[in-house]
């Protein structure tokens, strides 16, 4: 049985969930504003990504019999001044998920609560690879500064990611 502190961070977790899928999907539409087709497509899958989270966390609660409670999303910033400025914002954001999802594994561990730790690990360790992908993409962007061509290039190997439904909404 979860704790209350636990079913309360849980539900503030996907409710930050959907907040970071708004801000993908901000971004998506900036970068293709920008012109850049392909990191559209890489923060449209993003979106999709952070709206799995919040599910697989949905139907956390649910299998524990807990309510889930879906507040209002803030707004979201709907401009940068690049798009490397868009990747930057993007390495802070996913930062501070890792913050929370770290919270959230402390307050099970706190509680013993094993069945929820278990659970947490596949996001763990889904934050260390969101992390990794975004330093790369950084170091590719560094690395074609003010290189048009570059940029180019780069773009278009962002418009070959394509979405792959998370292994815990398998079967689902």
């Amino acid at each position: 049985m979860l704790s209350q502190k636990l079913h309360d961070a849980i539900n503030a977790q996907i409710n930050a969930e959907f907040w970071s899928a708004y801000l993908y999907l901000s971004m998506s539409a900036e970068a293709e504003a920008k012109g850049f087709k392909g990191m559209a497509n890489w923060f449209r899958i993003q979106f999709m990504e952070e709206q799995d989270h919040a599910r697989i966390l949905m139907n956390y609660l649910y299998s524990c019999d807990a309510k889930v409670e879906l507040k209002p999303i803030d707004a979201v910033q709907t401009s940068w001044e690049s798009v490397h400025a868009m990747f930057v914002n993007t390495l802070e954001h996913e930062k501070k998920v890792t913050a929370m999802i770290n919270n959230l594994a402390a307050i099970a561990a706190e509680d013993k609560d094993y069945a929820s730790s278990n659970m947490l690990v596949w996001f763990i360790n889904e934050q260390v690879e969101e992390e990794e992908a975004i330093r790369d993409i950084l170091t590719a962007c560094d690395a074609v500064e003010g290189n048009k061509y570059g940029l180019y290039m780069f773009d278009k190997e962002l418009a070959s990611r394509v979405y792959n439904t998370p292994s815990p909404l398998l079967g689902k």
